[in-house]
């Protein structure tokens, strides 16, 4: 798998859209990772020149993540129960709820610019979050040369990744930061933890498997592929790296006491994700009772929100999505932490031959 990816390294950067950057992306894939670029919270415009930039900072391979939700469909009632519920929160900031809300990200099975974005620029790799494409725009990016990877959170949405003609399957856990990349948000979800998922989708699957989920350090990449995975996606791991957008509260955040208490949540964007803990959250517990609209568009109002909050001084309404292993994060530039965890796979398990003999002109940039 890792000479489809064009890679030495088992080692991933999550594209974690809003976080991750070409800076950060290049860096990662540089090093002999695969760096990554979020471009779902972005239209095409902001897509192609997040991947023209990252192709001036590196010649190696990167992958380029859009979101594949369903088509969310508008519930004016449920909007404005929504509203009515933050307007407390809203009050205390001396602010006002936004009077409608909008579907601030575009699905990719509604965007054909996309598709033919992807298709002229070909990425080396694409992946996708929340579900699949349509069949003809796997058919086009197969055709475009593009490896393809899509995540799944159990085993019958890694069914349908095969079904579907797609490379690679990311497993993601329960433990994982961010959103969870479940199919369908109303369907039961088992919430696998990904040593659990992993194991069941490598004896389960003749597709490649990458871990994610809790990941933080090579002891954690060696257990993923001793279980069976063929590499490791690591999203929290790199929040703070300077090449990041994440901010300074949010790195704050990420080293203090709330990096003991995340937990998963939809009052934020409409679907579950997991978050450090923050006032989000403790508004929830302490009365967002009833349940947001569909996602994106609940997210226009935590964003509204956040705003609101930001301009009095408070940042604990901003979506510091982090995963279980968050107490683990390090402050090291991206090439530093690549370095790091390759030395700490090869002292987990020197038989996997990602030590320094292997890749030292890597860790040596």
């Amino acid at each position: 798998m890792l000479d489809k990816l064009g890679i030495p390294l088992p080692i991933l950067q999550a594209p974690m859209a809003g976080v991750s950057t070409p800076k950060l992306a290049a860096a990662v894939s540089n090093a002999g990772g695969l760096g990554a670029l979020g471009i779902g919270a972005t239209d095409v415009a902001g897509a192609a020149r997040m991947i023209a930039e990252t192709r001036q900072a590196t010649d190696r391979p990167f992958n380029v993540n859009v979101f594949a939700h369903a088509t969310p469909k508008a519930d004016p009632d449920a909007e404005r129960s929504w509203l009515s519920i933050l307007r407390p929160l809203f009050a205390e900031f001396d602010a006002e709820p936004p009077t409608e809300l909008r579907a601030i990200y575009q699905s990719f099975n509604d965007s054909p610019e996309l598709l033919r974005l992807l298709c002229e620029t070909r990425p080396s790799v694409v992946s996708f979050h929340f579900g699949l494409p349509e069949p003809q725009a796997v058919a086009a990016l197969r055709g475009a040369g593009i490896t393809l990877l899509a995540t799944a959170t159990n085993l019958e949405e890694a069914r349908l990744i095969k079904d579907a003609g797609i490379d690679c399957i990311v497993a993601q856990g329960i433990e994982a930061g961010g959103h969870r990349g479940v199919f369908d948000c109303c369907a039961f979800d088992p919430q696998l933890s990904t040593l659990a998922l992993t194991r069941l989708l490598a004896t389960e699957m003749d597709l490649p498997i990458i871990a994610a989920g809790g990941i933080m350090d090579g002891a954690g990449i060696a257990a993923a592929i001793n279980l069976g995975a063929s590499a490791a996606q690591l999203g929290t791991a790199f929040i703070d790296c300077p090449e990041s957008t994440a901010d300074a509260a949010y790195r704050q955040a990420l080293h203090g006491p709330a990096s003991y208490r995340t937990r998963l949540t939809s009052v934020i964007s409409g679907r579950p994700a997991r978050t450090l803990e923050s006032r989000f959250t403790q508004a929830e517990d302490d009365g967002l009772a009833d349940g947001p609209p569909a996602y994106p568009i609940a997210y226009d109002a935590g964003k509204a929100l956040h705003a609101a909050a930001t301009a009095k001084g408070e940042y604990g309404f901003g979506a510091h999505w982090a995963g279980q292993g968050a107490p683990r994060a390090r402050s090291l530039p991206a090439a530093e932490l690549v370095a790091a965890l390759t030395r700490e796979l090869g002292a987990e398990n020197p038989s996997h031959g990602f030590g320094k003999s292997r890749c030292g002109n890597l860790i040596s940039r």
